[in-house]
């Protein structure tokens, strides 16, 4: 009697196990990102994208960051990429933001407060999703899983599109560009920063209750 081997599974770009079909899921999403996009990524596994070239992070609490983009609206936009992972979101920002993030807050009276508010630029790098359906054409990572601990994109980047024009930037303060102005979208996001750390702050137990 002939045995007939079973199906083999389809490749899944969220499956980073080791061994042959983990690597090839990470070459997947390395070319996905690399060929398609054009943003540069860090050697190695799991796939990490390299912050400061294409594009800066900011990166804050997963309820103050949804908060804040529906406060904001349309803005900062639909082009604008914004990532799930481990109970945080990040919004993608023009390169350079990063280093303009610290002097914004003080000018906008945030300074010397504990935001829970991080922005990462040259030097940096952050957890590369899986491409939206999955390198491959198969599905990626739900919301839960994101939640706990891989990432996702909540708005991915579109292939053949520059990012840079949808990413809130300095620059478009005054102007009349069609990229937002990272003054209102920093504000904004601090200022639910603050409304989540002040909630988190009422409901905690007292310690002398």
């Amino acid at each position: 009697m002939t045995i007939v081997p079973l199906p083999r599974r389809p490749l899944d770009p969220s499956d980073n196990s080791g061994g042959i079909s983990g690597a090839l899921a990470c070459d997947a999403v390395r070319h996905w990102y690399e060929n398609d996009l054009g943003w540069a990524t860090v050697p190695g596994t799991p796939v990490h994208l390299i912050t400061g070239l294409r594009f800066d992070v900011l990166d804050v609490p997963v309820e103050a960051g949804i908060a804040a983009l529906r406060h904001l609206g349309p803005i900062p936009g639909p082009g604008s990429p914004v990532a799930l992972h481990g109970g945080r979101l990040r919004l993608l920002v023009a390169a350079g933001s990063a280093e303009e993030v610290p002097g914004l807050l003080e000018w906008l009276d945030w300074g010397g407060l504990d935001l829970d508010l991080t922005a990462v630029g040259t030097g940096g790098r952050m957890a590369a999703p899986p491409p939206p359906g999955g390198a491959g054409g198969h599905g990626g990572v739900g919301p839960e899983a994101a939640s706990q601990g891989a990432a996702e994109w909540l708005r991915p980047p579109e292939p053949g599109c520059e990012v840079e024009p949808s990413l809130p930037t300095m620059s478009a303060l005054g102007g009349g560009g069609g990229a937002p102005d990272l003054v209102r979208v920093v504000d904004t996001v601090a200022t639910h920063c603050h409304r989540v750390r002040l909630r988190r702050a009422g409901t905690r137990p007292s310690a002398l209750s």
